[in-house]
C-alpha cells in the first residue's frame, strides 16, 4: 500500500480539485511536456558528445565555434568566434555594441571565475536621464529609440581581455569566420526576418539602420542573402590592432558622434570608452538539494534571484509533485514573487550601492518561505529585511527589461566551460547602427525614476554605473564536479526560465531537452504568465481559482545548455529559437 507524506495527505483533495484530467502522481514524458504541434516551435533532439560540444542560438555561429574546437581551439577561443558571428547573423540580440556576462570554469585549476562586461552609464549622464519635462518617467520606447539609451559597450573588451589571458589561437584567426560571412553574405533567418517586419517603424528611425534592414525600401526576407561590408571592416581592424582598438579615440569617437547627434541625443563620449574596464567578480553560489548553483553576481540579479527562489523552495517536496499540478507552480510562483520583491529593493551595481550580504542566508530564506500561503496567491508581496541591512535605505522600483539577448555554452576538449549571456537589451537595441553593428539601449535597464516615496532607488541612473541585469549564465556543480551549464535570453523572465529548468532537471528528473521543452509558467509580480499554444494553458482556470491574474502569451526563451555525466556530455537547444548543438 502506498504511503503518502503528511503534507501530501493534507492537500490531496486540493490537488485532485485543481488537477482533474491530469496525471498528478507520475512524471510526464517528453511527449507530454513538449509544445503543441502545429506551432512555430520545432522539436529538437539532444546531442551527445565525448570530446567537446557547443550550443548556440544560430546554426552559423554554432558551426563556426565547432570548427574552432575541432582545430584544437579552447572554449575561450570558440567564444570569440561565436560572439563575432552572432553579432552578424543575430544582430537583434547581441553584438559589438552591447555587453555580456561570462562564467568560465577552468578545469585545470578547478576554478570558477566570472567576468562582468556590462555596459556603463556615460560619465556625463544626469540622474534624471529618463524623466520627462513634467518630472514623470518617459514612456519606454520614447527612452529606447535614439542616443539617450546607449551605454558604453563592454562585449569587445570582455572578449579581448579573457582571450589575452586564456586563449590559445591567434585573435585574428578567431575573427576570420565572421569577416568571411560578412563579406560574402549569409542567408537571413526566418526569426531575423520576422523581427525586422515587426519592428519596421522603429528600425526606420535611423537612416543607416533603415538602409541595412530595408534595402530598396523593402524589409529583408527569410532566405535573402545579406552582406555587411562595414561589419567586415570593423572586425578586420580589430583583428589587426586587437580588441582595445575599439576603445581608442580614433574608433570610439565615431560611435560617440552617432549617439550625440542621433534623435534624442545621448551622452556617450570617447572618455567613456577610455575609462571602460571589465571587472572580475566573485561568483554567487548557493546550495539546492544536493547541488551548488553558481552564477553571476551584481550588477546582475540573475544568480541572487534564481538562488533565492530555489532557497525558499528547499522545504517544499517538489519531487512529490509533477509539472501537471497547479500546486507545484503555485509554490514556484510565490517564491519567485518574493525573490523579485527583494531584487527590486536591494540589487544594483555593487560599486555604487551596498548589496545586502544576507539575501541568500538560510535562516532569512526560510523565514521568507513561511510567507507562502499553502493554497492561495498572496495579495501583498513586500521586500524582506535580510540580515545587516539598513532600514529604509532604498525604495523598490521596476526597470523594464525586454526579451532580446542570447546565450551560449561551450565545452572544449580539456573540459573548460564557457557559459555566456550577451545582449544589446531590447530587440535591435537603440536602433542606431554604426560601422556595421547596432548600439545597445542598455541604460533603460536602470530605474527611470531616481527616487520613490522620498527615498533613493538602488538601481537609479548614476554616471559610470552599470545597470542591473537579469542575465543568468549558470553552472551547477554536484560535489566539486560540473553537472550543468546553461542560460537563456528573455529579459527579467530569464530568472524564471532558469529556475524552472533547474527544478525540472533536479526535482522532476527530466533530461536537458525535456526541461527546455517544458511549457513556461512564469510569475514575477503577481500575474501568472502562461505560454500560449502549450498544454500549460489548461491550468489557467485552476490558477485563477487560486487567486492569480493570468496572461496567456508568447514566452520566447532561448535556453541553451550542456549536461555532464560519467558517460560524456549532452547538449540541448531551446525549440523556441533557431539554436543548434554540435559535438564530437
Amino acid at each position: 500500500m502506498r504511503t503518502f507524506p503528511i503534507w501530501r495527505i493534507k492537500y490531496l483533495a486540493l490537488v485532485l480539485l485543481f488537477s482533474s484530467g491530469l496525471d498528478a502522481t507520475t512524471k510526464q514524458t517528453s511527449d507530454d511536456i513538449a509544445p503543441e504541434s502545429g506551432t512555430a516551435k520545432t522539436a529538437k533532439q539532444a546531442v551527445k558528445a565525448q570530446d567537446f560540444i557547443i550550443a548556440a542560438a544560430h546554426p552559423l555561429a554554432t558551426q563556426a565555434g565547432f570548427d574552432v574546437l575541432k582545430h584544437n581551439g579552447n572554449a575561450i577561443d570558440a567564444m570569440v568566434t561565436v560572439q563575432a558571428v552572432l553579432g552578424l547573423v543575430e544582430p537583434q540580440s547581441s553584438g559589438l555594441g552591447g555587453g555580456a556576462f561570462l562564467l568560465y570554469y577552468d578545469q585545470n585549476q578547478q576554478q570558477l571565475r566570472s567576468f562582468d562586461g556590462r555596459e556603463t552609464a556615460p560619465l556625463n549622464a544626469p540622474g534624471n536621464l529618463f524623466m520627462s519635462a513634467n518630472a514623470t518617467p518617459m514612456a519606454f520606447f520614447d527612452a529606447v529609440v535614439g542616443g539617450r539609451s546607449v551605454g558604453t559597450p563592454g562585449t569587445v573588451k570582455l572578449l579581448w581581455d579573457t582571450h589575452q589571458t586564456f586563449g590559445r589561437h591567434k585573435w585574428s584567426a578567431l575573427l576570420a569566420p565572421a569577416i568571411k560571412l560578412a563579406r560574402e553574405g549569409f542567408k537571413v533567418s526566418p526569426r531575423l526576418a520576422n523581427a525586422i517586419q515587426k519592428d519596421r517603424d522603429k528600425l526606420r528611425s535611423d537612416p543607416v539602420t533603415s538602409r541595412y534592414f530595408f534595402p530598396d525600401g523593402q524589409a529583408l526576407k527569410a532566405g535573402q542573402t545579406l552582406r555587411n561590408p562595414d561589419y567586415a571592416k570593423t572586425l578586420t581592424m580589430l583583428a589587426k590592432y586587437g580588441g582595445d582598438y575599439f576603445y581608442q579615440q580614433n574608433f570610439s569617437k565615431q560611435i560617440a558622434n552617432k549617439v550625440q547627434h542621433a534623435d534624442k541625443p545621448g551622452y556617450l563620449s570617447s572618455k567613456d570608452f577610455e575609462a571602460y574596464r571589465v571587472i572580475e567578480r566573485k561568483p554567487v553560489c548557493s546550495a539546492y538539494r544536493d547541488y551548488q548553483i553558481c552564477g553571476m553576481g551584481p550588477p546582475s540579479s540573475g544568480a541572487l534571484s534564481v538562488n533565492a527562489t530555489l532557497g525558499m523552495l528547499q522545504s517544499i517536496p517538489l519531487k512529490d509533485l509533477s509539472p501537471s499540478e497547479p500546486l507545484a507552480w503555485h509554490y514556484i510562483a510565490e517564491a519567485s514573487r518574493l525573490a523579485f520583491a527583494d531584487r527590486g529593493m536591494y540589487i544594483a551595481d555593487p560599486d555604487f550601492i551596498t548589496v545586502p550580504t544576507g539575501l541568500l542566508s538560510t535562516p532569512y530564506l526560510a523565514a521568507r518561505a513561511k510567507r507562502i500561503h499553502p493554497t492561495q496567491s498572496s495579495k501583498n508581496i513586500q521586500p524582506g529585511r535580510p540580515p545587516n541591512v539598513a532600514p529604509n535605505q532604498y525604495q523598490p522600483a521596476r526597470s523594464p527589461e525586454q526579451d532580446s539577448t542570447t546565450h551560449f555554452v561551450i565545452v572544449d576538449q580539456d573540459k573548460n566551460i564557457v557559459s555566456m549571456t550577451s545582449t544589446i537589451e531590447n530587440g535591435f537595441g537603440s536602433r542606431l547602427m554604426v560601422n556595421g553593428f547596432l548600439l545597445n539601449n542598455e541604460l533603460t535597464d536602470f530605474s527611470f525614476a531616481p527616487t520613490k516615496n522620498g527615498a533613493l532607488v538602488a538601481n537609479r541612473v548614476q554616471a559610470g554605473k552599470r545597470p542591473r541585469s537579469s542575465m543568468a549564465p549558470t553552472i551547477v556543480f554536484k560535489g566539486d564536479t560540473p553537472y550543468l551549464a546553461l542560460g537563456s535570453p528573455g529579459g527579467s523572465r530569464i530568472i524564471n526560465y532558469l529556475t524552472n529548468s533547474l527544478i525540472a532537471i533536479l526535482d522532476w528528473n527530466m533530461d536537458l531537452q525535456q526541461a527546455f521543452n517544458l511549457p513556461h509558467i512564469v510569475n514575477r509580480f503577481g500575474t501568472m504568465d502562461i505560454e500560449e499554444d502549450t498544454r500549460a494553458t489548461s491550468l489557467t482556470d485552476r490558477f485563477e481559482q487560486m487567486g492569480y491574474k493570468t496572461s496567456v502569451r508568447n514566452l520566447n526563451s532561448g535556453l541553451h545548455g550542456v549536461q555532464f555525466s560519467a558517460n560524456g556530455m549532452i547538449g540541448a537547444a531551446d525549440s523556441r529559437r533557431e539554436g543548434l548543438v554540435l559535438g564530437q
